[in-house]
């Protein structure tokens, strides 16, 4: 059973029906809809979502990223990176809708036969050796049903963690920034194909990139800004409405030569507000026959724009574990063994806003923008700024081309076949 209807989820119930594994999804709301903004897709996650069928979905609804580039508050272009197979990846990076991503996961889990049962929310779990009990509610009727593994796939204010670790140890974190975000329709930023930084958040970044392959207009936003000290807060509503005012007041001097800032803000029909926060590594996520996936095991900020991606890659590694074991408990010890450290490092690397100190020397030495980055910050400051990027957002590139499978069952030779 995977509680969690999202992309890591929807993800997971995919790679285990592809290894022969029977799963059911259950999702607190009452249907899943295609909300949400943008994300990225990273060429490791595009890898096994290619190898799960869904290469040419992604192709029709994606814009397949050229660049990510670092410009100041003028937009006077600091370090372009090249991302997917401009990199040198065999697959590309993605810049897509989330909720299209999430339907086009949620069509495939269905076609495949995976039960997905939305309205039913998760309430706890008993297990022993040979299985677990789960006790869900649906309206006023509690359920309890039996299950061989338990996979907590329920996003940053995960239920099934909280049954797993006490929530007073383990409080969400917020560093002070927070964040604004929408999707409006506006000429192309560059080439249409970029993820554009401008600014730190610090004293206010605002990052723009499309979204869609069908609609080249469509371009998702983020501001982000400190306003406040670090310290725990006690939730964190992806929903909640932010108000146009609020952010556009944080960029109202900006002579921004990419983008109309004012104009995209005022273009955006919904914008979200939300703290960045993320949580400690933990030193285990699950015990026995219940593990966490996704954002439940390691939620981390988004500037690497690499959450999602570990979800995909969280639940191609369960899937192969349990099926290469017929002990359970055991599968998923290995499953943690393999994702839990990389996650946590990147978790911590995330939390210390690689780039923003380079970024904040531009802005110290070139306070009215540059023409020359060169002129502002020395090779080796420009090639630590890189590294750091690369850092939390890329895999090793020869490595990923070359490595095997990790598929059950035999994958598709060619990295673009649907």
């Amino acid at each position: 059973m995977i509680v969690g209807g999202g992309i890591g989820g929807l993800g997971a119930a995919l790679s285990l029906r592809a290894a022969g594994l029977e799963c059911v999804v259950v999702e607190a709301a009452a249907a899943l809809r295609p909300l949400g903004v943008g994300i990225n897709l990273q060429p490791h996650a595009v890898r096994e979502l290619t190898e799960l069928g869904l290469g040419g979905v992604l192709a029709g609804l994606g814009v397949e990223t050229s660049f990510m580039t670092f410009a100041d508050r003028h937009g006077n272009v600091i370090l372009a990176l090249p991302r997917g197979r401009s990199a040198g990846y065999r697959w590309p990076q993605y810049s897509i809708h989330r909720g299209e991503l999430q339907m086009a996961l949620l069509a495939a889990v269905e076609a495949r036969g995976v039960p997905v049962r939305t309205g039913v929310r998760f309430e706890g779990f008993e297990q022993d050796g040979d299985g677990v009990t789960v006790t869900l509610r649906r309206g006023g009727r509690v359920l309890r049903e039996r299950v061989d593994v338990l996979v907590g796939a329920d996003g940053v204010q995960s239920a099934v963690r909280a049954r797993l670790h006490d929530p007073a140890g383990d409080p969400l974190l917020w560093g002070g920034i927070r964040m604004w975000r929408g999707v409006a329709r506006a000429d192309p930023i560059l080439d249409g194909a970029t993820v554009l930084v401008g600014g730190s958040n610090l004293a206010g970044k605002f990052v723009t990139y499309h979204i869609s392959a069908s609609d080249p207009r469509l371009v998702n936003w983020v501001a982000e800004v400190k306003v406040a000290e670090p310290g725990a807060v006690p939730e964190a509503d992806w929903s909640r409405a932010g108000r146009l005012d609020d952010v556009a007041a944080h960029f109202a001097d900006w002579k921004y030569a990419p983008a109309d800032i004012p104009a995209l803000l005022a273009a955006t029909e919904r914008i979200l507000e939300y703290p960045m926060v993320d949580r400690d590594p933990l030193p285990r996520w699950g015990e026995g026959r219940v593990t966490l996936l996704g954002d439940a095991a390691h939620p981390m900020y988004p500037v690497g724009s690499n959450g999602g991606s570990q979800a995909i890659l969280d639940a191609r590694v369960l899937a192969r574990c349990l099926a290469a074991d017929e002990d359970p408990a055991r599968a998923l010890e290995a499953y943690e063994e393999e994702r839990r450290p990389a996650t946590s490092a990147l978790v911590l690397a995330h939390r210390a806003l690689p780039i923003e100190e380079t970024i904040r020397l531009v802005t110290e030495r070139a306070p009215d923008g540059f023409h020359d980055v060169a002129d502002v910050l020395t090779e080796p400051e420009l090639a630590a700024m890189a590294a750091a990027q690369r850092r939390i957002s890329d895999a090793d590139v020869r490595a990923l081309n070359q490595r095997e499978s990790w598929s059950v069952r035999p994958a598709r030779t060619d990295p673009s076949e649907p």
